[in-house]
């Protein structure tokens, strides 16, 4: 396994057991949730749930309230410990580590942001973002240089001297985000940042965490109940309920084949053009050059390849049809989209 990379093996989190409970007997019986709350008087909140979280990649955990998502992401960071089964983080099974050294572990290497940022309202913006900085008893010229560039990051320069109560919602949550990426992280732990925010506000953020989270190599399980949401920032999304995880896969597995009847009923109604995206749709630079010589590109406009279907119809519309061209998140040419590659991926998709 890679490291900084993030896995549960057979995780199984159980409230309310009593001195008499016999865990192996749960789990050997498979009840659902409702008999072993019935059986048992306990609720088994985690589920036997396995999977990997590779370097750098966002991982979505979805399900609606109740399925069990918020209380897996607190197993990483050893908030909640479980009943059984292995948490391994860079390699290590957290739960054989100390209290100390998980201190060392959160504060170095795990950055959280949660719906409710809590930031301290009598510190500033700056000391805010600062926070784990000065716990590490890091000076304070080092510590607020960092806390400026992190707020830069989040595109807050020049806010580091005002105080929360002075922040729309959507600035709040760029300062728990700046906060997050202080210590710099290797491991982003997000439990529903955005959801309490407008649509638009939300999708900023949501194009901008993604782009952040490339450009730094994060290692991300994100939190969500929104498929959208989840669709639009994963590389892989797992799908939960009551605890177990019923699939996992990238977005175009779980929308277009979805293996549990409750999954097909949470992706019902969405529709397959929300993966279409600008690098489903390029075709080979040299194709278009050979026809059209490469002029004809030299002031098309340039898009990243993960542009979305709504602003890839929108640009071209808006350019008369003419050819977009496709760059890497480095810059380079990788190729083009052209309203005909354009209009042959949405009739696929259909």
């Amino acid at each position: 396994m890679k490291a900084h990379a993030i896995e549960f093996k057979d995780v199984w989190k159980v409230f309310g057991t009593s001195p008499k409970f016999d865990l192996a007997s749960v789990q050997s019986d498979h009840l659902s949730k409702a008999k072993l709350l019935e059986k048992h008087g306990c609720v088994a909140a985690v589920a036997g749930v396995s999977f990997k979280v590779e370097a750098g990649e966002i991982f979505c955990v979805m399900g609606l309230s109740g399925s069990g998502k918020s209380t897996l992401v607190r197993h990483v960071n050893r908030l909640i410990k479980p009943s059984a089964g292995q948490v391994i983080v860079g390699g290590e099974d957290i739960n054989l580590k100390s209290e100390d050294e998980m201190r060392q572990l959160r504060a170095r290497s795990m950055g959280m942001v949660f719906q409710n940022v809590a930031l301290l309202p009598h510190r500033t913006v700056r000391d805010n973002v600062a926070l784990s900085l000065e716990l590490r008893k890091i000076n304070a010229r080092q510590r607020y240089e960092i806390a400026e560039e992190k707020l830069e990051l989040v595109q807050l320069a020049g806010w580091g001297d005002r105080y929360p109560d002075e922040l729309s919602g959507g600035m709040k949550q760029r300062v728990g985000l700046a906060r997050a990426l202080a210590a710099d992280p290797a491991i982003l732990l997000m439990d529903e940042p955005f959801s309490a925010l407008d649509p638009l506000i939300r999708r900023e953020l949501q194009d901008q965490f993604r782009e952040l989270s490339t450009k730094l190599n994060k290692t991300t399980l994100f939190i969500t109940h929104d498929l959208d949401e989840a669709v639009r920032l994963g590389h892989h999304i797992g799908v939960m309920k009551d605890g177990k995880m019923l699939q996992i896969g990238s977005a175009e597995d779980i929308l277009g084949n979805p293996k549990d009847p409750y999954v097909e009923k949470f992706v019902q109604g969405s529709s397959r053009l929300k993966l279409l995206k600008a690098e489903s749709v390029i075709l080979p630079l040299s194709d278009y050059e050979n026809s059209n010589g490469a002029t004809a590109l030299a002031d098309a406009p340039r898009i990243k390849l993960n542009v979305a279907i709504k602003e890839l119809v929108e640009l071209s519309n808006r350019n008369h049809n003419r050819p977009l061209v496709v760059v890497d998140d480095a810059g380079f040419t990788v190729g083009i989209v052209t309203a005909s590659s354009l209009l042959r991926g949405i009739q696929d998709r259909l």
